[in-house]
């Protein structure tokens, strides 16, 4: 009868020893992820967003649209402005046609008289002033066409405000455009159709949840045995005394020591200093943002 008892005793240590051992672990935390806020850059109203939570991304997705009809109507008026004050630029080839058809009467003139003179039926006077002439209507084609040249290069100064307007008008189209800017899940939806937006106003919120962080904290003692790029491993819930194993690796090392959370073990606890680390882990699906996990060095 001893003896039973004996064995039914040791079994019963083994298996609390097995127990106690599976479930010893250096640290534990929770795990999270570096989360993205994505807000409007447009004011107006959601014409579209096609998304849910729990739908993945992809970086440069379009993903929605603000409303945008002032925006293009503004643009147009814009363009009417410049086109106005474009169309007052003076024709610099019409405004000095008569005055080259002048010149090239002259030139054919001073060749005429130059044949004479060759032929001794003209007189050097003659070609003399006709070379006069000549030369005061060159000086007065290109007098003018320094005036006509300035007038035209300072209408064309007028527009250049109305060009940086229209540059800043299509900057604000193009935000319209909702476009996802980085790879992950959503994880929470802010704003439906027809709502009214505005810059700054949170959309959607978005985390890549293929890789998750489990922050732990370890204590003074136990620093000496973690180091950065370091093999851990962690351990999550899987029901009753049961446990998924995964493979982790220490990506971050606090450089000073703060207060334990309040959350951890019991009021001592909690005074105690502690370095906080952040373990990568793949996630197979399984890990969720908030669950807690345990680590083994």
């Amino acid at each position: 009868m001893n003896l039973k008892l004996l064995v039914l005793v040791a079994a019963t240590a083994t298996i609390i020893s097995c127990s106690d051992d599976h479930a010893k672990f250096d640290a534990s935390g929770s795990f999270e992820t570096d989360e993205t806020v994505i807000s409007s850059e447009a004011t107006g109203v959601i014409k579209q967003l096609n998304l849910s939570e729990g739908q993945v991304l992809q970086a440069g997705q379009p993903v929605g649209a603000v409303d945008s009809t002032q925006l293009v109507l503004k643009k147009k008026q814009l363009r009417e402005q410049i086109n106005a004050i474009l169309s007052s630029k003076p024709d610099i080839n019409a405004q000095t046609a008569a005055l080259k058809e002048q010149l090239r009467a002259a030139e054919r003139e001073h060749q005429r008289y130059a044949n004479l003179l060759q032929a001794g039926a003209g007189t050097q006077k003659q070609l003399d002033d006709i070379q006069s002439q000549i030369d005061v209507l060159k000086r007065q084609i290109a007098a003018q066409e320094s005036v006509l040249d300035i007038s035209s290069r300072n209408i064309s100064k007028q527009t250049a405000p109305l060009e940086v307007q229209m540059e800043e008008v299509d900057d604000m189209i193009s935000k319209c455009s909702i476009i996802n800017p980085v790879n992950g899940t959503v994880l929470t939806k802010f704003a439906e159709v027809s709502e009214v937006t505005s810059p700054g106003k949170p959309l959607y919120k978005i985390a890549d949840v293929t890789t998750l962080y489990l922050r732990a904290y370890i204590t003074g003692t136990q620093l000496s045995q973690v180091k950065l790029n370091q093999s851990v491993k962690v351990l999550v819930d899987d029901g009753a005394d049961k446990y998924r194993e995964y493979t982790g690796v220490i990506s971050w090392i606090s450089s000073k020591a703060e207060f334990t959370p309040k959350t951890i073990q019991t009021k001592e606890e909690r005074a105690n200093l502690v370095y906080p680390v952040k373990v990568k882990v793949t996630n197979d699906g399984s890990l969720k943002i908030g669950m807690y996990g345990e680590m083994k060095f």
